[in-house]
């Protein structure tokens, strides 16, 4: 017997955009997240737009289960075109029992609330309603989820707002602002993400690099001395165990 495909969601007219995220999140369900130990899709985040789009139309096609890295991608193809809809990456570094644990999340900002999508083996730390006044709010509801598993949240990092032109060249920004959270007291790390969200929101904020693919690769051995703070961790990337 086939599997049977979920329909891809459509957007309507009649739809709120609650809703339409709510359909979204709901056909990312019916994919399933990935438990299996394989990566189905090849998801290299240095790649330009226009590339990952394609990877995610492919999802679309072979309805395989995805794991959190695959639903920011498919989360941005499919609330492209929604320009009231602004998107942007959310990354969680956590550690738990001696390890550390990366997961990600697509932040979304719509008439001044803010929400996510994502998926994760975890109910409470993929999609959130958009419901939260602050990004901060939000931040804090996903240390919170954390919490209850044990998890410690050493850092957060927040991207750029993605462009809605799915031919775009421009890489997405994963890593605008990085706060070493476990260092920080509540007030500071609000302080911290409400201005950064304000200026997200202004969109003065650049890409913080040109050449970040070189970046990434080289896992910034002297390359880019003062971005140091975020390469060491990257070797143990156990992705989403949240």
């Amino acid at each position: 017997v086939q599997p049977s495909v979920p329909p891809v969601p459509n957007y309507k007219l009649s739809m709120s955009i609650p809703e339409w995220l709510q359909a979204i999140q709901t056909y990312m369900k019916m994919l399933q997240y990935n438990h299996t130990g394989t990566q189905f899709f090849e998801i290299r985040k240095t790649r330009p737009l226009s590339g990952l789009m394609e990877t995610a139309k492919e999802m679309t096609r072979e309805s395989l289960p995805i794991k959190c890295l695959e639903a920011v991608i498919l989360g941005i193809y499919l609330t492209n075109g929604q320009p009231s809809v602004e998107r942007f990456p959310i990354s969680f570094k956590t550690h738990f029992s001696g390890n550390y644990f990366h997961h990600v999340v697509l932040g979304i900002y719509c008439n001044g609330r803010y929400g996510s999508l994502g998926m994760s083996r975890r109910s409470d730390l993929m999609d959130k309603p958009l419901t939260y006044r602050t990004l901060s709010d939000l931040i804090f509801e996903f240390e919170d989820s954390y919490k209850k598993y044990l998890h410690s949240v050493k850092k957060v990092k927040i991207g750029l707002y993605v462009p809605h032109e799915p031919h775009s060249f421009q890489p997405i920004e994963w890593k605008q602002l990085v706060l070493n959270v476990s260092k920080m007291m509540r007030t500071e790390v609000r302080k911290e993400l409400e201005k950064f969200a304000r200026d997200m929101r202004m969109k003065i904020l650049k890409p913080s690099s040109a050449h970040s693919p070189m970046k990434e690769r080289s896992r910034g051995k002297s390359l880019s001395p003062h971005r140091r703070q975020a390469s060491p961790q990257r070797r143990v990337c156990r992705r989403d165990k949240s």
